[in-house]
């Protein structure tokens, strides 16, 4: 077997295992890449919500950091909730900047439930230090206008958050899966490189209540992509239709009281039957 590329997730945990490290590591799984991960938080959640954040020391963070890139190739990182002004510096620190090694930066402040996951401070720093050196981010509508501190329409909130510097795939299919409407409707991303004029990427919405960890599993997939050397604007286009093929799969689960995961197992899969004693 060939040695697969390595891609790394910064996240916090997900005890219903749909979002965070739990959608991160199957989405690499499932595209072929080794994943590693760096934990920064600790959450207790479901389906219905979130109930609690225990946030990992800033230290222990960093330590986690170094034992990654002292030991494994990473061709690809990506973030999920950092939670703390601190770690988003590190983070900044460490993974941006580096061509060679692509930056996906997924700026979870609100949870699927509406659980806040991202304060001010943690807004602040997104901005400030953490976006200039991305390569790429993936932030909803809501995140761009939280980032921006202003509401604009989808197209200029792409072209000003790639005016910090990166290029940035501003995702239209948050809360689009009940409200998709007709079979078929659309959903419009808008990619905006720095200093060109952004362009809207259409997809099919998918109406369905299991879209727990859609934004984790559609930056997870960016960075897979990535890490096997696809080029970004590739990537954003084969991690959508990805992402969609998944929501389709997992329409009719029933797993939880809330809203349920998308799936990231092989449904083909079997197992197989248990010899009786």
């Amino acid at each position: 077997m060939t040695t697969p590329p390595v891609a790394l997730s910064v996240a916090g945990t997900d005890s219903g295992g749909a979002a965070g490290l739990a959608a991160d590591l199957t989405t690499f799984a499932a595209l072929g890449v080794h994943g590693a991960c760096v934990v920064t938080a600790v959450t207790a959640q479901d389906t219905t919500g979130v109930r609690s954040v225990l946030r990992v020391p800033l230290a222990e963070v960093a330590a986690q950091l170094d034992a990654v890139l002292d030991d494994l190739p990473v061709a690809a990182a990506k973030t999920g909730m950092l939670g703390d002004p601190a770690v988003v510096e590190l983070v900044a620190h460490r993974l941006g900047g580096d061509r060679a090694r692509p930056l996906v930066v997924d700026p979870v402040l609100v949870a699927t439930s509406g659980a806040v996951l991202g304060d001010a401070a943690v807004v602040a720093a997104y901005a400030r230090v953490l976006l200039p050196v991305a390569a790429l981010a993936t932030p909803n509508h809501d995140e761009a206008r939280a980032l921006l501190g202003r509401d604009l329409p989808p197209r200029e909130s792409a072209a000003a958050l790639a005016d910090t510097g990166c290029t940035v795939l501003l995702t239209g299919g948050d809360g689009a899966g009940e409200g998709a409407g007709e079979p078929g409707a659309g959903v419009t991303d808008w990619w905006a490189e720095p200093g060109l004029a952004p362009v809207p990427l259409a997809h099919v919405a998918v109406a369905t209540h299991n879209d727990h960890g859609t934004g984790c599993t559609h930056s997870a997939a960016l960075a897979a992509l990535l890490a096997g050397g696809g080029s970004a604007r590739t990537a954003a286009e084969q991690a959508a239709a990805l992402v969609t093929e998944r929501l389709r799969a997992g329409r009719d689960w029933r797993l939880g009281r809330g809203r349920g995961p998308v799936p990231h197992i092989d449904l083909t899969i079997r197992h197989p039957p248990q010899e009786r004693p």
